[in-house]
C-alpha cells in the first residue's frame, strides 16, 4: 500500500519550465486504488442492472434483461454474488484506510471541513456566473467527498437491508414482521438513488465535463492538477505533501497493524460468509409439509376419473378444445390458474399454458420430453399424479404440435 503522490518536479528553473511543465504527470491513483475501484466499479454495476430489474419487475425492459439473464433465479443469483463481491471490498478498503491512518500517518483529507462549505458555495457562484473565479481545492474535492461519504452511507444501508432481505426468518425472530418489507422499500429506494447519482453526478464529473483518465493511467497531468487540485499541487511543490516516515516507526506500527487488522478481517469475514449461508430462502428453512388424505370417499372412485370431452375421438384427446383443456382445468386447474399460478403457471386456458411457467412455458409444441409439463408429471409423486394413459395422451398432443381446436 505505497503512498499515492508522485512527483516529477525540475530541480532548477528555466526558460523552458512552462513548456517542460505541460508534460508532467503527477501519480494520483497508484495500482492498488485502481485494482480497488474497478472491482466495486462492476459489483456496483451488477448490484443495479439486477436489483433494479426486479423493483421494476413488470417493465417490458426489465422482463428482457430478466430473460437474457436466465430468468429471475439466475437474476437474484448474478445479485447475490454482486454482494459478496462488494462486502469483499469493502473489508479491504476498510484494511487500506486503517493502513494509510495509522502506518503511513497520511493526512486525513477526505474528512469534510468548513473549508468544503466555502468551495461548494464559491463553485456554485462562479457556477451561476456571479463570481470570476471557482474555488481551489485540494487532494479532494467537495464534490469526491460528498460522493465518498455518500457511498459509505449507501453502503451501510444496502448491508443492512440486503441482510434482512436475505434471512427473513432470521430477522423476524429478532424484529417485528413489518421491518421486512420496510427493508426492502428502503433497498430500493437507496439503490435507485445510488444509480442516478453515480449516473447523473459521477459520470457528468468524470467523463462529460472533463474526460478525467487517472482511473485508467493512474496519473493526472500538471494542467489537469492546477484545474482541479491546485492546492495540493502547491503543497507537492513545496515539499510538504508527503511526510516522511521514520523506518523504526513504520516497523513498529506494522508489527501493531498486521496482527490486529488480520483478526478485524477473520472476525469480517465469518460476518460475510454467516451473511451469505445464514439461510437459503423463506420457504426452504420451513419444515416440509407432511402428506395426508385430504378426502376419502366412502365409496372408492376408480381412478382416473373419466375426464368429459365435447369431442374426443376414440384414439385419445387431440385438441385443447377436444378434451385436453377439461383434463388440465379438472386436474391441474386448482393450483394452476390464473390467480394462484403455483410456480408461475397458469393451466387454465390454452394461451396460458404456451406461455407460463418460473421454469418455461409448460408446452412446447412439438417436443414433449422438455416439455415442463410432461416432465414433472413423469417423475412421479405430484399431487395430482395422471396415469399412464392420460399422460401417453398428453405426449400424443403436443407431439402432433398441441393444436388448440
Amino acid at each position: 500500500m505505497a503512498e499515492n503522490i508522485n512527483l516529477t518536479v525540475p530541480q532548477e528553473s528555466s526558460p523552458n519550465a512552462s513548456a517542460e511543465n505541460k508534460g508532467k504527470k503527477y501519480l494520483r491513483w497508484d495500482l492498488a486504488k485502481r485494482i480497488e475501484h474497478w472491482i466495486f466499479m462492476l459489483s456496483f454495476t451488477a448490484l443495479g442492472l439486477t436489483g433494479l430489474v426486479q423493483k421494476y419487475a413488470e417493465a417490458p425492459l426489465s422482463i428482457s434483461i430478466v430473460a437474457g439473464l436466465g430468468g429471475i433465479e439466475n437474476t437474484r443469483t448474478i445479485h447475490h454474488w454482486a454482494a459478496t463481491i462488494m462486502m469483499l471490498v469493502t473489508i479491504y478498503h476498510l484494511g487500506a484506510v486503517a493502513y494509510r491512518m495509522y502506518v503511513r500517518r497520511v493526512r486525513l483529507t477526505m474528512l469534510p471541513t468548513m473549508e468544503d462549505i466555502r468551495a461548494a458555495i464559491q463553485s456554485m457562484g462562479y457556477n451561476l456566473g456571479l463570481l470570476k473565479h471557482s474555488a481551489q481545492q485540494g487532494r479532494y474535492t467537495f464534490e469526491e467527498k460528498l460522493e465518498y461519504w455518500a457511498v459509505v452511507w449507501g453502503t451501510i444501508v444496502m448491508a443492512v437491508t440486503g441482510y434482512m432481505m436475505w434471512n427473513p426468518i432470521a430477522t423476524a425472530r429478532f424484529l417485528p414482521g413489518e421491518f421486512i418489507p420496510a427493508a426492502k422499500a428502503a433497498h430500493g429506494g437507496e439503490a435507485l438513488l445510488a444509480v442516478l447519482s453515480i449516473a447523473l453526478w459521477h459520470l457528468y464529473h468524470v467523463i462529460v465535463k472533463h474526460f478525467n483518465r487517472s482511473m485508467f493511467t493512474g496519473y493526472l497531468s500538471e494542467e489537469e492538477m492546477l484545474h482541479e487540485h491546485p492546492l495540493e499541487l502547491a503543497d507537492i511543490k513545496a515539499g510538504i505533501a508527503n511526510r516522511p516516515i521514520d523506518p523504526e516507526a513504520y516497523k513498529r506500527r506494522m508489527r501493531i497493524f498486521v496482527p490486529s487488522y488480520s483478526v478485524i478481517a477473520v472476525a469480517l469475514l465469518v460476518g460475510v460468509y454467516f451473511f451469505v449461508n445464514y439461510e437459503e430462502t423463506a420457504i426452504t428453512t420451513v419444515p416440509p409439509a407432511e402428506q395426508v388424505v385430504v378426502f376419502a370417499p366412502l365409496t372408492p372412485t376408480p381412478l382416473p376419473s373419466p375426464v368429459p370431452t365435447r369431442t374426443s375421438p376414440p384414439g385419445g384427446l387431440a385438441s385443447w378444445q377436444g378434451g385436453i383443456g377439461d383434463l388440465l382445468n379438472q386436474r391441474c386447474g386448482i393450483c394452476h390458474n390464473s390467480t394462484g399460478k403455483l410456480g408461475g403457471l397458469d393451466l387454465t386456458s390454452y394461451q396460458a399454458a404456451l406461455e407460463t411457467g418460473s421454469s418455461g412455458p409448460a408446452v412446447i409444441p412439438g417436443d414433449p420430453d422438455n416439455s415442463p409439463l410432461i416432465v414433472k408429471q413423469a417423475q412421479g409423486g405430484h399431487p395430482e399424479q395422471l396415469s399412464e394413459e392420460l399422460l401417453d395422451q398428453l405426449r400424443d398432443w403436443i407431439a402432433n404440435g398441441a393444436p388448440e381446436s
